[in-house]
Formats: structure tokens, C-alpha cells, sequence
């Protein structure tokens, strides 16, 4: 379908014509077609089809003038000459400031990564949004349209514009509760990121099509027969579960397609609450209810103000279906969301934040939570990560012990409950009961959970660090992030220098302070001290700490190996460590990197071999992966005595499970002065331990001797070396 300025027109008219400002809309779409001319879309129509599109969508939601304006806008400033201020001068600062919300940051810095981008985008999405939350609605049409002709794209550019649908999108259509919207973005995403997953799905529900719709006939029929007689009459209709949401069940879940419940549903209508429940005895009275499958959303609504009384009941057929019982109210909401209520000051969330009444107030209080959130980070990769949690699509409802209903992701914990109850109860948190029993932090909530948090008056107390590994909100890990940056600076210099020198060993990089003090600058700290206690309370991820030194690291040996003039000063240490205790034959200053498949240790018969844009990986000369059709990539190289160069080497014990078993492990390891990198236990199903060990080694001899002490603890039955 080619959207023309004709065909939005006609649309406006059957809206409400006289509720447009038609000129204003004209004046926009003329200005759009001259800054667009001669440009072209992936499938060859005029460009500005798109934006008349996206402002086509915008009247499904009974927008107003500036934002049909805004929508047909939206790719000016980016796209063409125009500029902002003559857009705010011609069409007023609301259209402006939607049309730069939408906009994408022209100039980012050129040492952000792709992540950081893509952060900051959504950043300014949201900083708008908070200000106008139509911004995200033209965005959102807008997403539609792109997913809708995304057939037209290169293969990855799909799968890009499908997974980003799915972590940002998606979830933030479903927060504002356009349920509508939602679940077609999601089977188009789908579509791209699993086409046979998505093709299997659609074929068993086309399939079913003919016997799906007598089924939901005959249902309907049944009800109206018993419930015909009501005035006003209340609105029936049959609808299908979204290809999407029965993917989850059963590609996701390993669910049978006739284990899923609510493939089929009815949906009744109606004018008022009392209706509502009196359709559901009138239903549990016709049909079998299944225990345990009614959920009563009027009562406690979800996070997106979504109400909808939910029952599953079993027909004459032994079919299971769904009935969904919502007033009229509730209907418009749970479809169009926000939108369905719109009114300008609703959208303003700053006029909300001061009048609490206005139905929408909730809808978007986690857009503030947030905003806040970066707010106290300052890391913009932290929108993302609460975006990709905190906005799930599915809750839990947990209770405190006075009653209130606190809501929070699914897989959320007690110390997520804490903090999403206030900062100062997550800090002080001794520990938690659930249903009066003692849980272990790590236990995760189901609805219905009545939760009791212990806290300690104690002025030295304060979180563990070990807790954002285990919180599952974003603004949890935020909250304990401000604590440890705020009250443990020292520490987190500490800390954060110890995790960065057992990672760069793990990824056989030297610490060095000059590639150490290039890396903070490049990820723009100004001092090693305070990018070591931003890794330390978990403000800088260690993956992209470690990526940036290996990018440095690989780059200086690169140009080292170019030629002398273009090379960047390496210090003593990095010169000394670049060989990593081996000398390529016929190679000065070459790159080298153990491979991980056999992890070859100073005293083994090692052979070296070329990898394209990796200098040269050393193998045990005896290792299975250095075949024969390679021969010609292999190359001499012997070990050099350096004595304070240190290697990974993993050991397996295993042995009688008992009492003390670990503990006598790590003492003979400690007694001989050897660091652990990494320890793990498990059962096996014989009943016997088994643990797996990452030492610090300097030679084989060394570890001969280790693997011989073992041997010797009491219910050891092999100790020894793991290669890969």
C-alpha cells in the first residue's frame, strides 16, 4: 500500500474534520515533499510515503494537529537542510520538540561504540518523551511502518531492525499498554529473527483456521444466547493468541500447541464494573472453570493500567478457551494504551508528577524511575539494561506486609523488593521473609508473596557487592551502584584495580599503567583512580573495559610490527610481556596468544601457527586442531625464561563427595603459594564431586607437582590437567 497525501486526507475526514487544522497539516506536508524530492525508499517508492504513513497510523490513536505535523516531519532535519529553529519558528516549539525527540543524534563522539550510540539514542528518545510522551507514539508509528516494508531491506538489516524492535520497542508499547500495536511489531520481528520458528507457528494456526472459527462461533453463540436479554447488550467477539506469544509457549517453553490454554478466546464487552463480574458467574456457570487459571486485572491492574477480568474454562468439547470480560473503558485501554485517552497535558509527565489524579500518572512512572536511574549513574548503557528488564513483559505481584502490591519483572528477588520499596531498605537489608519463613536473597518472588525485609539500624552496613550479579531490576543495581560509588571510594579503587588484573590475565593481556591510563582516557575518565572505582561499584562493565584494551593493546602491536616510525610508545613491561615467555623464529615484536584448546604452559612441546589479523597462536605441538592441511601456517617457536610471567592451566579433580572436601582442595593450593583464578564444585550422578580449578601456573613442572599433592587428599580418585 503507497500512502499519499490524498489518502490522509481522506482519513482525517473521517476522524473529525473539523478537529483538524488542515492548512497547518498541508503547510507540514509541503515543506515535508520539497526536503524529501528525489529521495527514494529500500522499495523504490517516493520517500515521503513513509511519513505520511506514520501520520496515517497516528490517526488510528485520534492524534491531534501538531502531532500529524510532527509525524510528517519527523525525517526532515535529519534528511535534509532544514533546521530546527525554522521548524519551532513555521510550526511552533511542540511540533519542534517532537520532531527533535525523534531525530537521531547527528554528532556523537567518535570513540563511542555502537552500544553507546544506539544508548544515547534512546536517551534522547526518553528525555523528550518525559517532557511529551507523543514523541514515542510518532516513534512507534514509525517503527510500524519500517517493520511493515522491512521485506525491502538486506538480510541483516532486517535482523538489526527486528532485534531492536524486540528490546526497545516492544517493550515500551507494551508500558504504555497498546497491546494493538505491540503484538504486530512482534510477529513481524519474529518473522526475521526465526523465520522457520515463525513459519511453523503460522502453518499449525492456519491449519486450524476453519476449526478455530466454528469453535469460537459456536462459543459465541452460546453466550449470547444466555446473555442476549442484558441491556445494554454487551459486545462479543472471538480473537486468536498472536503467532508471537505462542511461539514463547511452544518454541521457547517446549509447550505441545494443545497445552496452550488460551490459543482461543472470546472477548465480552460490556458497560460497567458490576457487569464485568456478573458476566463471570454467568460464564462459570455455563463452562468448567480450570482451577487456578483466573486472574482478576480489574482488582489489581497491571503496571500499564491494563483491567480485563481473564477466566479459562473447558467447553462441551473438552476445548480450553479463554474469556476476557472488560468495559468499554477498559477495552479502549488495553488496545490503544496511552493513546486511548489522549489529551495534551495528560501527555506532559512533568504536569503529572504535580497532579496525581490524571489516569495516566502510573503509566509512566517508570519512564521518571528511569531517567532518574541514569541520573545517578551517569552511564547512558544503563537506559538499555532497564529498558530490557524493568519494562518486561511479564510481572509479578508481590505484598508487603501491610498490604501494599509492589509489581516487579518476572525472575525479580527479596533485594529487588527492598529497593523497589526505598533505597534506605535495600541498603540496610539483613535478609527476608517470604510467607513468615526465612529466604535466601537469591529466592525469587511469585505473585501473591507476602514479603517482610529485615533491616539493621547499623551505620556501617550497606549492600554486598555480590548483589548485582543477583538483583534483576535495573533500578536495584542503579540504587546499589550510588552506594558503593558514594560510600566506598577507597574500596572501590581496590576493587575495581583487583577485577581488572584477574581479568586482563584471564585474557592473557599485561597490566600495564600506560595501556591501563589510554584505556580510562579512551573511555573518557580522566584519571586511572577513578576508572578504577567505576569498575569497582559496576559503573563501567568489565567486557567493555576489557574490549577497549584489546583493541588498544592489538592496535599498538599492529603499528609496532609496521614499522618503527608509526609506532606508539610501549612501556618496558608491555615490551617485555608482548612475547608472553615465546619466540617466534624469524619474528621480532610479533603478537602472541596461547590457544585456548590445549593452553600450553612453559615446559610442553609447542608449535606456533598464523592466524590472519592475530599474529600467532601457540598450540602443544601434540594438539589434536594443528591438522596437517594447515602446515603451511605453522611456524617455529620455543619458550624464554621470564620470571614473573604467570599461565592459566585448569585441573579436574575428582573424587568422594564428602565434608571438607573443597577446603582441603584450596589448602594444598594455598599452602603452595599457587593463585585460584576460578573454582567450581559439582555432584556428579554417581554421587562423587567433581572440581574444576584455574590455577596460575609458571611451568608444567609446576603443575606436575601440584596435580601429585592432590592426588594425595583423602577420597581424591584422579587429579588432572584439563586441556580444553
Amino acid at each position: 500500500m503507497i500512502y499519499t497525501i490524498e489518502l490522509l486526507i481522506s482519513k482525517l475526514t473521517e476522524n473529525d474534520k473539523s478537529g483538524y487544522d488542515l492548512n497547518k497539516i498541508m503547510d507540514a506536508y509541503e515543506l515535508a515533499n520539497s526536503s524529501h524530492e528525489g529521495q527514494k525508499r529500500s522499495s523504490g517508492e517516493p520517500y515521503i510515503s513513509h511519513p505520511i504513513a506514520v501520520a496515517y497510523l497516528l490517526l488510528d490513536f485520534k492524534m491531534d494537529t501538531d502531532t500529524i505535523v510532527a509525524a510528517l516531519l519527523h525525517d526532515v532535519v535529519e534528511d535534509s537542510n532544514v533546521e530546527l529553529s525554522y521548524i519551532k519558528k513555521r510550526f511552533g516549539g511542540d511540533v519542534a520538540l517532537m520532531v527533535d525527540g525523534v531525530t537521531k543524534i547527528g554528532m556523537i563522539p567518535l570513540n563511542y561504540t555502537k552500544e553507546e550510540q544506539h544508548a544515547e539514542n534512546i536517551r534522547k528518545i526518553l528525555l523528550a518523551m518525559s517532557q511529551d510522551v507523543r514523541v514515542i507514539l510518532i516513534k512507534l508509528a514509525d517503527r510500524l511502518h519500517n517493520l511493515r516494508t522491512l521485506e525491502h531491506r538486506p538480510p541483516e538489516k532486517q535482523r538489526g531492525t527486528a532485534l531492536e524492535t524486540m528490546s526497545f520497542y516492544t517493550p515500551i508499547a507494551h508500558r504504555l499498554g497498546m497491546n494493538e500495536l505491540k503484538e504486530e511489531m512482534e510477529d513481524i520481528s519474529l518473522r526475521y529473527l526465526d523465520p522457520y520458528g515463525f513459519k511453523s507457528i503460522d502453518e499449525q494456526v492456519s491449519h486450524r483456521k476453519e476449526q478455530r472459527e466454528l469453535f469460537i462461533e459456536k462459543i459465541m453463540e452460546m453466550i449470547t444466547e444466555r446473555i442476549g436479554e442484558m441491556e445494554p447488550v454487551p459486545s462479543i467477539a472471538g480473537r486468536v493468541k498472536s503467532n508471537y506469544s505462542i511461539y514463547k509457549k511452544v518454541i521457547v517453553d517446549g509447550k505441545n500447541f494443545d497445552e496452550i490454554y488460551d490459543i482461543y478466546a472470546v472477548r465480552i464487552i460490556v458497560q460497567s464494573v458490576i457487569e464485568c463480574y456478573n458476566i463471570l458467574g454467568i460464564i462459570h456457570d455455563m463452562f468448567r472453570p480450570i482451577p487456578f487459571r483466573f486472574k482478576d486485572y480489574i482488582a489489581t491492574p497491571k503496571p500499564n493500567r491494563y483491567q480485563s477480568l481473564h477466566t479459562t474454562v473447558i467447553g462441551r468439547d473438552g476445548i480450553p478457551f479463554e474469556v476476557q470480560i472488560r468495559t468499554v473503558d477498559m477495552h479502549n485501554t488495553a488496545e490503544y494504551g496511552v493513546a486511548a485517552h489522549w489529551k495534551y497535558k495528560v501527555g506532559l509527565v512533568a504536569k503529572q508528577k504535580n497532579n496525581p489524579n490524571t489516569s495516566d500518572t502510573g503509566r509512566l512512572e517508570w519512564l521518571r524511575h528511569v531517567l532518574d536511574q541514569h541520573q545517578e549513574s551517569g552511564n547512558v548503557e544503563h537506559i538499555s539494561e532497564a529498558i530490557k528488564t524493568d519494562l518486561a513483559s511479564e510481572d509479578v505481584y508481590v505484598f508487603s506486609p501491610k498490604g501494599d502490591i509492589i509489581t516487579l519483572p518476572l525472575g525479580s528477588n527479596v533485594i529487588d523488593f527492598a529497593y523497589a520499596i526505598h533505597s534506605q531498605v535495600g541498603n540496610k537489608m539483613t535478609g527476608a521473609r517470604v510467607g513468615g519463613r526465612m529466604v535466601k536473597f537469591e529466592y525469587q518472588l511469585v505473585t501473591g508473596d507476602i514479603v517482610d525485609i529485615m533491616t539493621t539500624n547499623s551505620s556501617s552496613y550497606g549492600p554486598n557487592r555480590n548483589w548485582l550479579d543477583i538483583v534483576k531490576t535495573s533500578s536495584a543495581k542503579a540504587k546499589i551502584r550510588a552506594w558503593f560509588r558514594k560510600e566506598r571510594r577507597s574500596e572501590n579503587i581496590v576493587e575495581g584495580k583487583n577485577s581488572l588484573e584477574r581479568e586482563l590475565k584471564r585474557n592473557s593481556l599485561p597490566f600495564d599503567d600506560e595501556l591501563i591510563l589510554v584505556a580510562a582516557k579512551e573511555l573518557r575518565f580522566e584519571e586511572a583512580d577513578e576508572f578504577y572505582a567505576s569498575i569497582g561499584y559496576g559503573g563501567t562493565p568489565m567486557t567493555r573495559v576489557i574490549h577497549k584494551v584489546k583493541e588498544i593493546y592489538n592496535a599498538t602491536a599492529a603499528a609496532a610490527s609496521v614499522s618503527e616510525a608509526d609506532n606508539i610508545n610501549l612501556s618496558e613491561s608491555i615490551a617485555k610481556k608482548q612475547s608472553k615467555g615465546v619466540v617466534v623464529e624469524g619474528i621480532d615484536n610479533c603478537l602472541v596468544r596461547f590457544a585456548n584448546c590445549c593452553t600450553p604452559l612453559p615446559g610442553d612441546k609447542i608449535i606456533g601457527f598464523v592466524t590472519r589479523g592475530y599474529g600467532v597462536s601457540v598450540h602443544k605441538s601434540d594438539c589434536a586442531n594443528v591438522s596437517s592441511e594447515k602446515r603451511d601456517r605453522l611456524i617455529k617457536v620455543k619458550w624464554v625464561h621470564l620470571n614473573d610471567l604467570y599461565y592459566r592451566a585448569a585441573i579436574d579433580v575428582v573424587a568422594e563427595n564428602r565434608v571438607g572436601l573443597i577446603l582441603d582442595v584450596t589448602s594444598v593450593i594455598f599452602e603452595n603459594k599457587l593463585s585460584i583464578d576460578e573454582i567450581n564444585a559439582k555432584k556428579l550422578k554417581n554421587g562423587n564431586a567433581c572440581i574444576e580449578i584455574t590455577l596460575e601456573i609458571a611451568n608444567v613442572e609446576q603443575l606436575k607437582n601440584i596435580i601429585a599433592k592432590l592426588q594425595k587428599i583423602r577420597g581424591v580418585i584422579v587429579a588432572m590437567r584439563r586441556d580444553s
